[in-house]
């Protein structure tokens, strides 16, 4: 008995991560449905459109916080991307931030 409850905690464990790590790549993607962010066009300097192009075809996202540094430079002051290029990743393409950046829908 005691197997099969300890069978069952380590299923609903693992559902659990699963569950997790599917909403993150959602949020990775997707964005905050209920922060929806403005990117302004003044921010899409050559560096800022170099580096997330780069990105996007390397799929090496460790420049991200270097991108948010270009749109900073650049004007941008919105926290959400900057946080997002800031965070610990992991980053993908498909990126919302990056995605931005080079105007992909």
């Amino acid at each position: 008995m005691d197997r099969v409850l300890g069978n069952e905690n380590e299923a609903q464990a693992h559902f659990r991560e699963e569950r997790r790590t599917r909403c993150y790549y959602a949020r990775e993607v997707l964005g905050n449905p209920f922060r929806p962010v403005t990117f302004a066009p003044d921010w899409r300097t050559s560096t800022a459109l170099a580096l997330a192009a780069q990105m996007y075809r390397s799929r090496d996202f460790s420049a991200m916080p270097i991108l948010a540094d270009a749109l900073q430079d650049a004007g941008c002051e919105n926290t959400d991307i900057l946080n997002h290029c800031r965070g610990p990743g992991p980053h993908v393409r498909g990126c919302w931030g990056v995605d931005l950046v080079l105007e992909k829908e």
